[in-house]
């Protein structure tokens, strides 16, 4: 298919990428864990949830402002955290920032971002709020030294990922053997008036990404890190509200609110941890249930339209992440290109909104979706032997 125009919704966004980036990032970016089972329901378990418009309403002025953790935001639509941006574009999370400023709303960025933090806020503005995805590691001094380094740089929260206390096997990376390229740097793990210099840095002063990816991650993640003993740490090196990514079930959602948690983002890491997990729509409902509005919901996984999230919205969560639909659009056209895939989704959102019949992100709710009667049901004995009993769950 050939393009004459910029893309024109984010399934183009994805064509394009894939023909634009090597092998091995695009299967770096794109993978999900052993058969893909949970990434290929994120996105098409949305289609399984159907939309109950309302008519003859004024929907001559569509706002999208809401609020997240009490900071007016222009939109729900934000940035989920990933990693080394620059596989994308030259350029990378820096332009992601100039883009997210222009969506006007939320950027989280990755720990294993190859742009520094310092670098990435420095892009933004007062009307955009930056946060910070963290991983927990058994020397715990190194993501405490990134905790307060964030804090000091200006961003708002804390967003802790619990679902990668070990890394998932994603067979497309095994068979590509991939290693990020040699001279791209993790520059959150580089002292800051190194990688923050104006003159730039030599490689020598630095581990390369592959390098400090495989000295962090996977065998050196904190896996003792528990509700008992990881939340209450971070409490006490920072005052940044912390949000739990990774929050698939009522159980934990009942404990983040225990512990103090501002939020949850029910994800599954884009299905690249545990295949199997439900599609991250089909958990929403149990964690904003459990929640009873005592803390944000949020969520990422599979949102490619705007009636995406619309129906997340409609069910419950307050704000809804994209990740790769941003690294398409940044390998596409670099800043100009992943600010098109947040304002397709944008104005795909308005559209679903006005032919819905709403005007404000408050007004939508359940209301407006049919969920499907057969989704998922937790074996539970007692119940699933007992028909009247399943109906009355259902």
């Amino acid at each position: 298919m050939e393009f004459n125009n910029d893309p024109v919704c984010i399934k183009d966004l994805e064509k394009l990428a894939m023909k634009v980036m090597p092998g091995g990032a695009w299967g770096y970016y794109d993978s999900g864990a052993n058969d893909e089972q949970t990434k290929r329901d994120n996105e098409d378990s949305f289609s399984e949830y159907r939309l109950h418009p309302r008519m003859l309403r004024d929907v001559s002025q569509i706002s999208t402002e809401t609020t997240i953790l009490g900071q007016k935001v222009k939109t729900p639509l934000g940035v989920a955290p990933c990693a080394m941006h620059k596989l994308a574009h030259p350029e990378g999370e820096a332009a992601t920032s100039r883009a997210a400023v222009k969506n006007g709303s939320i950027m989280i960025l990755s720990t294993y971002s190859t742009t520094s933090l310092e670098k990435v806020i420095a892009q933004g503005n007062g009307d955009t709020q930056y946060w910070m995805q963290l991983y927990v590691y058994q020397d715990r001094s190194v993501s405490e030294k990134l905790v307060r380094r964030a804090e000091k740089a200006g961003f708002k929260a804390l967003v802790l990922t619990v679902d990668a206390p070990v890394l998932g096997r994603r067979l497309v990376d095994a068979r590509n053997k991939f290693n990020p390229p040699p001279h791209l740097r993790l520059e959150n793990f580089m002292e800051p008036e190194i990688a923050n210099d104006p003159a730039g840095y030599s490689s020598g002063l630095a581990y390369s990404s592959s390098e400090t990816f495989g000295a962090t991650f996977g065998a050196n993640g904190d896996q003792t890190l528990s509700w008992a003993n990881g939340i209450s740490w971070l409490k006490s090196i920072t005052s940044m509200p912390i949000i739990v990514k990774g929050i698939m079930t009522a159980e934990d959602t009942r404990l983040a609110i225990e512990h103090g948690c501002a939020g949850v983002i029910v994800s599954n890491h884009g299905g690249r941890q545990l295949d199997g997990a439900l599609a991250t729509i089909d958990a929403l409902p149990q964690v904003v249930e459990a929640a009873e509005n005592k803390i944000e919901v949020y969520l990422d996984g599979g949102v490619r339209r705007g009636s995406d999230i619309f129906k997340a919205l409609a069910l419950g969560a307050r704000a809804v992440f994209v990740a790769r639909p941003v690294l398409w659009g940044l390998a596409y056209k670099g800043e100009h290109g992943a600010h098109l895939a947040l304002d397709l989704l944008q104005k795909e959102l308005e559209l679903t909104m006005t032919l819905s019949g709403t005007t404000k992100v408050s007004e939508i709710d359940e209301s407006y979706v049919y969920k499907p009667v057969n989704r998922w049901i937790r074996y539970a004995p007692g119940i699933n032997g007992n028909p009247k009993k399943l109906l009355a769950k259902l």
